[in-house]
Parts: structure tokens; C-alpha cells; sequence
């Protein structure tokens, strides 16, 4: 697996999972692409930073799939404040430089592999 996507990676989680609103924002592009429960689009760090506050949830990574240069899928156990217990997802991450500049979480590995190759097939046909 590519170092530098990786590191981005952890980095991301290691901020969210800490809470740390300054760190999840550096650990972003601006502006990042996500998509969760509740929609999908692009929102600058600052909006990133707070939706960590809001939600506090924590994503455990379980497992790994590289998907190309810049994208991986990450398999992650998820867990808000006053959850019993943890819920796994899925989220494919693209990666330019040292930041994520897409989280994409879905609900299940199969789903965000699959999404992850669509993407992987849009930016080659570009």
C-alpha cells in the first residue's frame, strides 16, 4: 500500500477519533467531498471540523483496500456518543497530496468497493 495515502489516511482517523477540530481541518482538502446518512457534497474544512463536533463519532479501521493510486476502502467499526455498541461501515477515502479530499461512507463493504471502482473508472476515462 502507497505510504503517502495511508498516512492520509490515519491522519484523518487519528483527528476524528480525537475530536481534534484543528487537526481534522488540516487533514483535509478544500474542499472535501462526502457523503453519509444524511447527503452528499463538498464542504471546506472549517464545515468538516464540524460536523466532527456535532456527530463525535469514532471510526475504528478493520480492514484495507487499496482501489487505486489515490483511493482506498477502509472497512471501519463506527460509534457515536451513548451508542451500546458499534456499527461497521465502510468509507472510501481519496487522497491528493497529504489530504483527504473525499470521504465516502457507505454502509457496507461491498457497496463502497463498488463505488470505489466507479470512481476509479470516471477519473481514468477523464
Amino acid at each position: 500500500m502507497d505510504s503517502a495515502l495511508v498516512g492520509a489516511i490515519n491522519q484523518w482517523h487519528d483527528s476524528v477519533n480525537a475530536g481534534d477540530l484543528v487537526r481534522s481541518a488540516k487533514a483535509v482538502g478544500d474542499p472535501i467531498v462526502v457523503l453519509g446518512p444524511k447527503g452528499a457534497g463538498a464542504i471546506t474544512p472549517e464545515q468538516f471540523a464540524e460536523w466532527v463536533k456535532r456527530s463525535g463519532i469514532t471510526l475504528i479501521p478493520r480492514s484495507w483496500h487499496p482501489v487505486g493510486d489515490r483511493l482506498m476502502v477502509v472497512e471501519e467499526d463506527a460509534s457515536w456518543p451513548g451508542s451500546r455498541r458499534s456499527t461497521r461501515v465502510a468509507t472510501v477515502f481519496r487522497v491528493h497530496g497529504e489530504k483527504v479530499t473525499a470521504a465516502l461512507r457507505l454502509p457496507d463493504l461491498t457497496s463502497a468497493l463498488e463505488l470505489a471502482r466507479i470512481c476509479r473508472e470516471m477519473a481514468a476515462t477523464e
